[in-house]
């Protein structure tokens, strides 16, 4: 889908979201970081109200096909983030990686806390719900081929960007940053505009944190590159307009 035929498939408050730079109100460092509570749609479809709605939206129409969108993980907060580095850093760590190594193999997936797409209430990760649950299901392998999860991808790579939904990390062997993940989608209409908030925001806030493992070996300039590679390394159809 180019980028016309994705505007193309929005009116109203859609364009005024993703265009109306000097209209619309901005959103808080808090926020964008994952630090400020996030008003979800519902329990189950923990997203902001718009994208909920969005969801809901798409949801209803897979189910016509038989497919059962399920979210796997929606909102996540900061400190929630933050669990989930600490984790993976300490396993990583006992396993014999250094440090820099350390860094390098949780972010080949996973975010620094405060730079995290689900930050934003916007972005969720899918799988199809009415699929029996073995082990890992976020793994690419179960998107593709005889994967349970084929089906959806399918799906979802036809009719998502209809309902604003566009994934960020395609399997395009230009992209940089974090590997394909077929089952991440964002909610464009919000998700574009808070990124060209959250690029605002000074590159120091990210260091300013405690109790992260691994946060000596974080400077400016490997967040600097960071930014470049993972934040920005998304599927072009989700940055500026």
């Amino acid at each position: 889908m180019t980028r016309q035929q994705f505007l193309a498939t929005f009116s109203g408050l859609y364009l005024t979201q993703l265009l109306g730079k000097n209209t619309r109100e901005k959103y808080s460092a808090a926020r964008l970081l994952g630090q400020e509570k996030l008003l979800q749609y519902s329990i189950s479809i923990p997203l902001s109200k718009n994208a909920g709605k969005a969801f809901v939206k798409m949801q209803k129409a897979a189910l016509k096909e038989g497919i059962s969108l399920e979210i796997v993980s929606g909102y996540r907060s900061y400190d929630r983030q933050q669990q989930i580095w600490n984790r993976k850093f300490i396993i990583n760590q006992a396993a014999g990686l250094s440090p820099i190594e350390n860094i390098q193999k949780i972010i080949e997936y996973s975010t620094l806390p405060g730079t995290s797409r689900h930050h934003w209430g916007c972005d969720a990760d899918l799988i199809d719900g009415s699929k029996s649950k073995n082990g890992d299901v976020l793994l690419s392998e179960k998107f593709h081929g005889e994967g349970p999860y084929t089906e959806m991808r399918i799906w979802m790579d036809e009719y998502a960007a209809k309902f604003g939904f566009i994934r960020p990390y395609t399997n395009d062997p230009n992209r940089t940053g974090f590997l394909y993940e077929p089952w991440h989608f964002s909610y464009a209409p919000e998700s574009i505009p808070m990124l060209e908030d959250y690029l605002q925001l000074p590159l120091d806030i990210l260091l300013k944190t405690d109790g992260l493992e691994g946060k000596s070996n974080l400077t400016l300039d490997f967040i600097n590159q960071y930014r470049l590679e993972r934040i920005l390394g998304i599927n072009p159809l989700l940055k500026s307009f």
